[in-house]
């Protein structure tokens, strides 16, 4: 009997306790944080520019560079994983980014047939380099690209 009466005491002392911990809406700060827009690559008005797309006239042009360099990135850096070769896993890796309002490459995601080969794509992907961030109404913005890198035995 006594146990229980201890008990109840001890519950009472901590409700007591939560009580005193609660603070007042007039003591929370409330900030203002700004979210970065992201803008799909296909209807943003002026592309990320990949470097050595700088002398492009338009939009189509630089969006045209920017997939060229892409591509030729992919190429340049592009190496079979060894034990996937061995193993003779192959596949298409298709992988999603975003350039962000720095022009930093940002939110590396991977889906393919093996994680070997998702690996490698997404070391290909974060090597890209340093790109003059995409604008919409005059203003660096988030831009989501993605690729398909296709991983074949020849």
């Amino acid at each position: 009997m006594l146990e229980v009466l201890l008990l109840l005491v001890s519950v009472d002392w901590l409700l007591l306790e939560l009580e005193v911990d609660v603070l007042d809406v007039d003591d929370v700060e409330v900030g203002e944080e700004e979210e970065e827009i992201s803008v799909p690559f296909a209807i943003i008005e002026n592309v990320p520019i990949f470097p050595g797309c700088e002398n492009a006239r338009n939009n189509d042009e630089r969006k045209l560079c920017f997939q060229e360099k892409i591509q030729e990135h992919v190429r340049k850096e592009f190496t079979y994983p060894q034990s996937a070769l061995e193993l003779g896993i192959k596949g298409r890796v298709f992988v999603q980014f975003e350039i962000n309002s720095k022009g930093l490459i940002s939110g590396i995601r991977t889906r393919g047939p093996d994680k070997m080969l998702e690996k490698e794509a997404a070391r290909i992907i974060a090597s890209l380099p340093k790109m003059k961030p995409g604008m919409q109404r005059g203003q660096a913005v988030k831009v989501p690209y993605s690729i398909p890198i296709n991983f074949m035995i020849q």
